[in-house]
């Protein structure tokens, strides 16, 4: 089935930029929509970004102007892009996949172990 490692995590100064990276072991990755999500301690989950089999994608209201979400379907890597990192981007940040949903209110079915950000004033 589909296997999925995030990477990229790490501790940054608030304004400073990184990029996660999931790499997915699965036939026919193109097909899939692939999702960032992120979780913080004693809030609820939440999509980040989405990005569909033709390179379209979503990227929720809190993040939108300061993350990117892209695809290489050669390399089976999808990214996100964090610029301008904030206190309240610390989360820990995991990717999903799933063959049929694509929308940030999915639960999908496949998901990776997570990478944490922690953003420092």
């Amino acid at each position: 089935q589909v296997q999925l490692v995030e990477s990229g995590g790490g501790s940054v100064q608030a304004g400073e930029s990184l990029r996660l990276s999931c790499t997915a072991s699965a036939y026919d990755f193109k097909r899939y929509c692939m999702y960032w999500f992120r979780q913080a301690p004693g809030l609820e989950r939440e999509g980040v970004a989405i990005i569909d089999m033709m390179d379209g994608t979503s990227i929720a209201n809190s993040v939108k102007g300061r993350f990117t979400i892209s695809r290489d379907n050669a390399k089976k890597i999808v990214y996100l892009q964090m610029n301008s990192l904030q206190p309240e981007d610390t989360a820990m940040y995991y990717c999903a996949a799933d063959l049929y949903t694509c929308n940030l209110a999915a639960d999908p079915k496949y998901w990776g172990q997570g990478t944490q950000v922690t953003v420092s004033p």
